[in-house]
């Protein structure tokens, strides 16, 4: 399959306050999924959610009761749910969670996790950018002792292209992607919930650079308004949007519940352009031996070696202490 539909379903969040609640968000998603699915015809082939779409995220909330309220199993009842709901429609359907997971048992990740059309986990992605939420590397060597760095940095290779996904504000760290599309990724799908304005915003220009400097797709989810908290709810309503490789808005949505942020993913032309010498082949021009060196000379963030998810003190401090060691290098 050389060209299909993508769309960044653009649907509400609300705070969780119990396990009922989860039940209830995979049951939203499953008929707006359906109902897109009916809308936009057979053509649909990947669906990408918004960030924080079961849950909302932990506002005010320790680490521990966020861990027992609101993150999934691996293999529990939402992600059997959520496989289904893949299967029935004929998609693979990218969704954002929170999770647990039992080699890391006082810890949970925000992970991206994408579905395939037979019911299958074909990639499973845990945030490694996160200022409040551990990641895998704050267990570095354990996680990688167990997941090995192909599953730190995943890709999915399918029928519908090489997946990839970036977690919200992660589409603001050129490295990640970078190394994502060395790996081979042609679509990156980037669930987020974001301040939306019709002006360009930050992420909005990370996107179009992403996509311009590795000659990808970026399938863009954003929440219709998140409630059961105290921000104002439409502050991250609106702006989801696919962008194609010369960073072009494919299609984009404003506020609200919609479907109208899809558009078809062309992936022969994509691969054209990937084997066309050229200027515009930045991928094929990054002098990777030169930037590992670079890198290694400069000591930023530091795995932490946690066994147990620390409060928002412990990340604050721990940025403190990033900033003042990068001022003293001057």
């Amino acid at each position: 399959m050389t060209a299909y539909t993508a769309l960044a379903l653009q649907v509400a969040a609300r705070a969780v306050t119990d396990r009922a609640d989860l039940a209830a968000a995979v049951g939203r998603v499953a008929e707006r999924v359906g109902g897109s699915k009916a809308w936009l015809g057979p053509a649909l082939r990947l669906v990408v959610l918004p960030e924080y779409v079961l849950t909302g995220f932990p506002a005010g909330q320790g680490p521990a009761e966020w861990r027992e309220k609101a993150a999934l199993d691996v293999d529990g009842p939402e992600y059997r749910a959520l496989a289904a709901i893949a299967a029935d429609n004929d998609v693979f359907l990218c969704v954002n969670a929170y999770e647990r997971d039992e080699h890391f048992p006082g810890l949970y990740f925000q992970a991206c996790v994408i579905l395939s059309p037979a019911g299958e986990a074909v990639l499973r992605y845990r945030r490694l950018h996160s200022l409040f939420t551990p990641t895998p590397y704050d267990v570095w060597e354990r996680y990688l002792d167990r997941y090995g760095l192909d599953g730190v940095l995943p890709i999915a290779r399918t029928e519908i292209g090489n997946l990839a996904a970036l977690a919200s504000e992660e589409i603001l760290v050129p490295e990640l992607a970078r190394a994502l599309a060395l790996r081979g990724a042609e679509v990156f799908c980037n669930p987020t919930s974001e301040a939306y304005s019709p002006a360009l915003t930050p992420k909005a220009v990370a996107r179009r650079a992403r996509a311009v400097e590795n000659l990808a797709f970026v399938v863009s989810a954003n929440t219709a308004g998140l409630s059961g908290i105290a921000i104002p709810g439409d502050s991250v309503n609106g702006g989801s949007e696919v962008i194609d490789h010369e960073g072009r808005a494919l299609a984009q949505a404003g506020p609200g519940e919609t479907l109208v942020a899809a558009a078809e993913l062309d992936l022969a032309a994509l691969r054209r352009v990937r084997r066309r010498p050229g200027m515009a082949n930045l991928p094929s021009r990054v002098k990777t031996a030169l930037w590992a060196q670079e890198y290694a000379a400069h000591d930023v963030e530091r795995p932490a070696d946690l066994d147990t998810a620390p409060d928002r003190g412990f990340h604050v401090a721990r940025q403190r202490e990033v900033i003042e060691r990068l001022h003293g290098r001057g």
